[in-house]
């Protein structure tokens, strides 16, 4: 059977004006015109990302007070707590707000959330700063939902300031941090409302150090910090928190991809050695959500983060290697047991069709690769997927959900919280936490709330196989090409990679490769005769042979071995004819 696909729609007369006024492929000019540039000079800003682009903080409510306590602690000598959640936004977050009051000259206390104590800032951290002699705390990537705690640190003297873009609970008037900076409140008019922390930290740093310069902080010799030297903290945290790869935060993720491309911090100099990245490699978003984000993502998802806060923090080559070995354990521990767990889910998976959503549980999982696990099944199934680990110790439950496109997974959680303790997160990721005794409940619940928010209409469209940005014949797919799409990145969420569309696609080869041979290597030949090799990730069971004739949706990139450089395409989707 043809494969079927959905071209997207994009304006001609603005193709051909971006073609032309770019010197670039039609293909290229459809692509720009379907993520929303109009003319070349949108184009060429978007295509050569630079800070100069970022909009000021204008309507984001909360930035001012909690610049203006921070000037005041600065200035007078007062101690700051930072705290950041144990995924590698909330660390890059902690880190960069860290580094940078350090180097203002301020006394810190940086710590990390334990995945044993829960999601979020809790009141024993609370009362550890305020023990501490912290007058200030920052949380980081937390804090919105972290009433109890807040009002337990301001019950103590203590001011809290949040950092954070998780969903805010409807009575944000009420909140009792000092100052919530979060770009999702209801009174926030910021025009980007998608941002990571850690680049809402950058943010607040930059206005910090701006509001300290105007008191004449750095008149009596004090050396101004350069907040370029922070966007590799911000590079990692944008891209490995998958949040959409546009406006601040492309910018911000491109720009810093220069600086953590030069390993300058001795700790992200010990993790790139480690992960095989950079040198003449170079560094792009995949190097980040391949290789350094989930090295960093498995102290948190083990136990503890602290040892990845400590990396990022090393002051010397010797201290940051320490801490990267223990990254490093930390990950080689986090891929064992994600394999055991992931052989147990797949034992529990029905034959048939597993309803509105697939929830499964499992006591003594580690509750730290629920979310890697709940991915898996949402790309598998493509529908709302979450994966509970039962603690019988504690008699708590703590999962995550991932869902497609479509689907806000807090809006479904909230239909539920007769049976949580607490819930919090994005549309598309979210953790919860239940009593043990309640996961049965917990399960039919959900399995309603998806059901019900299907019949309303909010599930997701068409999957990412049947949209391409264009139909072209394989002749037309060359180096040339794929250095223009290139411009177009960091790929990532809200700025997917070209995806191309091809017919009549003739294979000369196939094998399966990978160590479970789940993969399928091929070889296409064009009109011409050219060949053309390609990787189906996944297709190692639908090997449709040599000789046939197919109908493919593909990614082009340039491979480059041993110095030689060919096209290779990353298949999407594949139909024999």
């Amino acid at each position: 059977m043809t494969s079927t696909w959905t071209i997207r729609t994009v304006d001609a007369t603005t193709v051909s004006s971006l073609a032309a006024g770019l010197g670039v492929s039609e293909i290229t000019a459809r692509c720009l015109a379907g993520r929303g540039i109009a003319d070349a000079s949108s184009a060429r800003s978007y295509l050569a990302p630079r800070l100069n682009q970022l909009r000021p903080p204008v309507g984001l409510t909360g930035l001012s007070t909690a610049v203006e306590r921070l000037a005041r602690a600065v200035s007078q000598g007062e101690r700051i707590g930072i705290f950041g959640d144990y995924d590698v936004d909330g660390v890059t977050t902690a880190a960069l707000m860290a580094s940078f009051l350090e180097q203002l000259g301020a006394s810190c206390v940086p710590r990390v959330a334990r995945r044993d104590a829960g999601y979020g800032f809790g009141s024993a951290e609370a009362d550890a700063m305020a023990s501490a002699g912290c007058r200030v705390i920052i949380t980081g990537d937390c804090g919105t939902s972290d009433i109890d705690a807040i009002e337990r640190a301001a019950a103590r003297g203590v001011d809290v300031i949040v950092v954070d873009h998780h969903t805010v609970p409807s009575a944000t008037e009420q909140h009792p941090a000092l100052a919530l900076v979060n770009p999702l409140r209801a009174d926030s008019t910021f025009p980007f409302r998608a941002m990571a922390s850690v680049g809402l930290a950058f943010y607040l740093m930059a206005a910090l150090r701006t509001e300290l310069s105007g008191r004449g902080y750095f008149r009596s010799g004090r050396e101004m910090p350069d907040l370029r030297e922070l966007l590799d903290l911000v590079a990692l945290g944008t891209v490995a928190d998958l949040v959409p790869l546009q406006g601040e935060n492309r910018i911000l993720a491109a720009t810093g991809l220069q600086y953590l491309a030069q390993g300058r911090r001795p700790g992200v100099a010990a993790l790139m050695a480690l992960a095989k990245v950079g040198g003449d490699r170079g560094i792009d978003e995949r190097a980040i959500g391949w290789r350094l984000g989930p090295r960093l993502n498995a102290p948190g998802r083990m136990g503890d983060a602290a040892p990845a806060l400590s990396l990022l923090l090393a002051r010397d080559a010797a201290e940051a290697e320490h801490w990267a070995a223990q990254v490093e354990d930390a990950n080689e521990r986090r891929r064992a047991a994600q394999a055991e767990v992931w052989e147990q889910v797949l034992g529990m998976l029905p034959s048939a069709d597993p309803g509105p959503a697939v929830v499964v549980a499992g006591d003594g999982w580690p509750s730290g690769i629920t979310g890697i696990v709940a991915s898996k099944l949402n790309e598998m199934f493509e529908r709302p997927s979450f994966v509970i680990a039962v603690d019988p110790v504690s008699g708590l439950a703590r999962g995550s959900g991932r869902a497609p496109k479509g689907f806000h997974l807090c809006e479904i959680l909230a239909r539920c919280d007769s049976h949580l303790v607490r819930f919090g997160g994005h549309a598309g990721a979210a953790g919860l936490t239940a009593e043990a005794g309640r996961v049965e409940a917990l399960r039919e619940a959900l399995s309603a709330a998806v059901a019900e928010a299907s019949a309303d209409g909010d599930e997701g469209g068409a999957g990412r196989g049947s949209l391409i940005d264009a139909e072209v014949d394989l002749g037309q797919v060359d180096e040339s090409l794929c250095r223009e799409l290139g411009q177009l990145s960091p790929f990532g969420q809200g700025n997917e990679k070209p995806l191309l569309g091809c017919r009549g696609m003739r294979v000369r080869t196939t094998r399966r490769v990978g160590g479970d041979g789940s993969h399928l290597k091929l070889e296409f030949e064009d009109r011409q005769g050219r060949a053309l090799s390609g990787i189906a990730f996944g297709w190692g069971e639908r090997d449709p042979g040599a000789g046939a004739t197919i109908d493919a949706t593909f990614v082009p990139s340039i491979n480059v071995w041993r110095g030689e450089s060919r096209v290779e395409l990353e298949i999407q989707h594949l139909a024999g004819r």
